[in-house]
């Protein structure tokens, strides 16, 4: 894992956005990337990408219960 730079973050977050100390430090990490328009930010999750958990992960059938009768 690598260290975060906060000065960088500080200088990006309260210089280049404009935002307060207290709005900065109430963010998450995630949440200031998306503000910083950040390419690695997480992306929504798309048809391509969803067909292809689907083929990796694909749903089991339900067990069929089979019913006894007492005849």
């Amino acid at each position: 894992m690598t260290a975060l730079d906060w000065p960088a973050l500080m200088r990006a977050g309260m210089a280049g956005l404009r935002l307060l100390p207290r709005d900065f430090w109430q963010l998450t990490p995630a949440e200031l990337r998306l503000m910083l328009g950040d390419a690695a930010a997480p992306q929504p999750l798309g048809r391509d990408r969803l067909a292809a958990l689907m083929q990796a992960f694909p749903d089991r059938p339900a067990p069929q219960n089979k019913e006894t009768t007492d005849d």
